[in-house]
């Protein structure tokens, strides 16, 4: 299993990437009978939550103010956001790891999950490259940093947690 990254600041661009790497490898651990299924969704639960919370309130915002996205792209990627909270939630819901209904949830997240990163990529980073000027993505990178360790540390990847995001996501 990958060792959950911890970063201290850079270009967010690359730090949302390295992001992006380390959930295809977890994933693919997901995906191996062999590899303790358990623990890497723990993991992976932490740093998706805390990934995304750090993108919704630092990121988004500081782009859509500098004109590099638009509000829709913002309200599409929280929305996948949301989707990916609730594949994320049902897989851990489930009790065993090596049922075949695990190895379905898995496949649901993933490709939740991989269209979510195609689609950020593309269409937030690609403009975040070409928009910003470098000193605004460092100066991004490290308050996305913050933010993503502070929520790490809160334990955000509890199922409690992920739980009440899906709710919250469900209110009008």
């Amino acid at each position: 299993m990958p060792k959950i990254l911890q970063h201290t600041g850079g270009d967010v661009v690359e730090i949302i990437l390295a992001d992006h790497r380390w959930f295809e490898e977890a994933l693919r651990e997901l995906r191996d009978v062999q590899s303790d299924r358990a623990v890497v969704l723990a993991d992976l639960a932490t740093v998706l939550i805390a990934h995304a919370e750090a993108e919704e309130s630092k990121v988004y915002p500081a782009l859509r103010k500098k004109d590099a996205i638009d509000a829709e792209e913002v309200e599409h990627s929280e929305h996948e956001h949301d989707e990916g909270n609730e594949a994320l939630l049902a897989l851990m819901e489930v009790e065993d790891p090596q049922s075949e209904e695990f190895s379905e949830k898995t496949h649901e997240l993933s490709e939740a999950l991989s269209h979510h990163l195609d689609e950020e990529e593309r269409d937030v980073l690609n403009p975040a490259r070409t928009e910003i000027g470098e000193d605004v993505r460092q100066q991004l990178g490290e308050a996305f940093a913050t933010e993503r360790a502070r929520w790490i540390e809160s334990g955000c990847g509890s199922i409690e947690n992920v739980r009440k995001l899906v709710e919250a996501a469900k209110q009008p």
